[in-house]
């Protein structure tokens, strides 16, 4: 059974070395998206009224950096997820650790469209 393995990371800064270490680790294809968590909400940081409408570049710079990413791949079930578990462990640290990010992985029941691992032409 296909398996999809979900990593919320936290500081948007490493996601690209967090891509580099999957593909390395033998990810063919993955989803990023963009996302907020509860205490980005909880601080009354979501969308308000208040705003200038044409806000200034720094303005929008200026601030907490609040938004995560997240990584949806799906794998097939021989995949070594401990060696992608320790190569994101090397670029964001131990993910026990706070602030580092969450990553999961849940049964994937039925997939249509995902491709076949391409072995390297010899």
């Amino acid at each position: 059974m296909p398996l999809l393995v979900n990593l919320v990371v936290y500081d948007t800064r490493r996601v690209d070395e967090v891509v580099e270490a999957w593909v390395e680790a033998g990810v063919t294809g993955f989803s990023l998206i963009d996302s907020t968590g509860l205490v980005h909400h909880l601080r009354g940081k979501e969308l308000r009224d208040d705003l200038p409408l044409f806000p200034s570049v720094h303005s929008l710079l200026e601030g907490d950096q609040e938004e995560n990413r997240i990584l949806l791949s799906v794998v097939p079930d021989d995949f070594d997820l401990d060696a992608l578990i320790r190569a994101t462990e090397r670029v964001l640290g131990p993910l026990d650790d706070p602030g580092t990010g969450i990553l999961f992985v849940v049964p994937v029941v039925r997939v249509a469209g995902l491709q076949p691992r391409r072995q390297a032409e010899d």
